[in-house]
């Protein structure tokens, strides 16, 4: 068992490294579409082949969620934050010798995409065990890293380029996500309490067919006492055929069959007893596999998740592709780069910051619907969306730029919503699967977004459809979320048996 949480301490040491790790991870793959428009450039690829590697950078980590959440259960947060950043600069690095469109998508994609997965994972398992009363405090200001980092290397990638050329520019990048290694070194675990004590229980409650690899101290004497005895025997032997006992009639080869039929019954004996084992362990991941399955579908009977997973779907599909194409959008529309003030990534990154730290304090409040605030979060973001075609104009687009960011800051408040829908202890089962569907969606979006391009060669029709989706998930929560469902399903409750009935009350939390 883990310490109890001291809700600061080392605590805030590991807020500031999962800050700077996250900034340093994603700050790149973020930032993708100051890249993506010289790939465009190199690589002479359709719009919507090239939008394919931003598009895995940002949903392979989601995809991959439950692979990196076991990693960091198995491996800890720090051995795998360091492997991450390991990932992360070779994945960059590797870009920068990149032949063709093809092999971005393995090294930029796949490897920066996983590595930034397991960061995410990493830095927020660590900042949950050391915080409690404090943990939305302390997510909202890790999260934030990453908002941070779009901001920054979205300007800092564009100068890079300009002196060093995109395979300069990679370089450097991947050399500074190298820090994390420094910073996940820091990293240190919450520490548990009466280990030796509880491994000693352990031991003595695991019975003693299984206690084949790692047996008990009693079963090492008997070994001991037994591989003595057989050296003595071995010894006396000698002695005989020596000479020194010539009244004994006992000789080495009448003693060593007894020997060998001795280590080949031993031998049977922990072949049946691994047999046994394997079974066990078989029958037990079936049933672990069986109980996921009914889970997931009492999940899916609650209205609200239903509606919540295709919102974040939908949401994620449309939504997501600003952040990488907002830079070929003014490009195509002739916006001279002259009359940038600010890149607009890097204003959906301040943005994004204003936006968690906003709605993070906004869900807080008692009297605000948490489903309610991310609902309209949606709405105003497919509004948003809407109005990209009719932004022909730098301040136009930096306007959208600036809604666009704030509003995905709902990111903060997505836990917050789940939890509000299925309770604190389905919250992981949950999350799973909705960021699976997520990291599916932020895949899917960008290329759609860059195929109606190759289709009609511009993106007014483009933006339309992401408008409409993010719009329609966010009607979708907004119904599966009104009171009435909550009243039919108290009435009929009272026909159920009070264990069905508690059941509901607990879906509808």
């Amino acid at each position: 068992m883990l310490q109890k949480p001291p809700d600061g301490g080392w605590g805030w040491v590991i807020v500031t490294i999962s800050f700077f790790v996250q900034f340093l991870a994603y700050g790149s793959p973020l930032a993708v579409g100051i890249l993506y428009v010289e790939w465009l450039d190199i690589f002479k690829a359709g719009k919507g082949e090239t939008a394919w590697v931003g598009s895995l950078a940002a949903g392979v980590g989601l995809l991959a969620s439950p692979v990196c959440s076991l990693c960091v259960s198995t491996f800890g947060a720090r051995p795998v934050t360091i492997f991450s950043g390991f990932m992360v600069a070779g994945g960059l690095i590797l870009s920068s010798v990149a032949p063709s469109v093809y092999f971005l998508f393995f090294s930029y994609g796949i490897l920066v995409g996983l590595g930034c997965g397991l960061v995410y994972t990493a830095t927020v398992t660590v900042t949950c065990q050391y915080f409690d009363r404090r943990r939305g405090l302390a997510l909202g200001l890790i999260s934030t890293g990453s908002s941070l980092g779009l901001f920054v290397y979205a300007a800092l990638q564009r100068e890079l380029i300009e002196l060093y050329n995109v395979e300069g520019c990679l370089q450097i990048v991947g050399a500074l996500s190298l820090n994390i290694l420094a910073f996940g070194i820091l990293m240190r675990p919450l520490k548990s309490f009466d280990t030796s004590l509880a491994e000693t229980d352990c031991m003595e409650r695991i019975p003693d067919q299984y206690l084949i690899y790692h047996e008990r101290e009693p079963r090492n004497k008997e070994m001991l006492t037994n591989l003595e005895k057989n050296s003595i025997m071995e010894n006396n032997a000698a002695l005989l055929c020596t000479g020194h006992c010539k009244h004994e009639k006992i000789s080495v080869k009448d003693m060593l069959p007894s020997m060998h039929l001795k280590e080949r019954s031993s031998h049977q004996t922990k072949a049946r007893q691994k047999k046994c084992v394997c079974k066990q362990i078989a029958k037990s991941k079936w049933h672990m596999i069986v109980n996921y399955w009914k889970d997931t579908v009492v999940l899916f009977e609650n209205k609200v998740f239903s509606a919540l997973f295709v919102a974040i779907f939908l949401f994620d599909i449309g939504g997501f592709p600003p952040t990488l194409l907002l830079e070929d959008i003014a490009k195509s529309a002739g916006i001279n780069e002259e009359a940038y003030v600010v890149p607009l990534v890097s204003i959906i990154g301040i943005s994004a910051v204003i936006g968690k730290f906003v709605l993070g304090l906004l869900a807080d409040f008692a009297f605000i619907n948490s489903i309610y605030l991310y609902v309209c979060t949606l709405l105003g973001t497919g509004l948003a969306l809407l109005m990209v075609p009719f932004a022909n104009s730098y301040i136009t687009l930096a306007i959208v730029a600036g809604i666009l960011g704030f509003l995905s800051g709902n990111w903060s408040i997505f836990p917050y919503v789940t939890t509000k829908t299925v309770g604190l202890e389905k919250l992981t089962h949950s999350y799973g699967i909705l960021m699976f569907f997520a990291g599916t969606g932020n895949c899917l979006g960008p290329p759609i977004i860059g195929w109606f391009y190759d289709w009609t060669q511009t993106y007014s029709i483009a933006f339309y459809f992401s408008g409409i989706c993010v719009l329609l998930g966010g009607f979708l929560l907004l119904l599966a979320a009104l009171p009435c469902w909550d009243s039919s399903n108290n009435r009929s409750a009272k026909k159920l048996p009070l264990h069905l009935n508690l059941e509901n009350a607990a879906l509808c939390a």
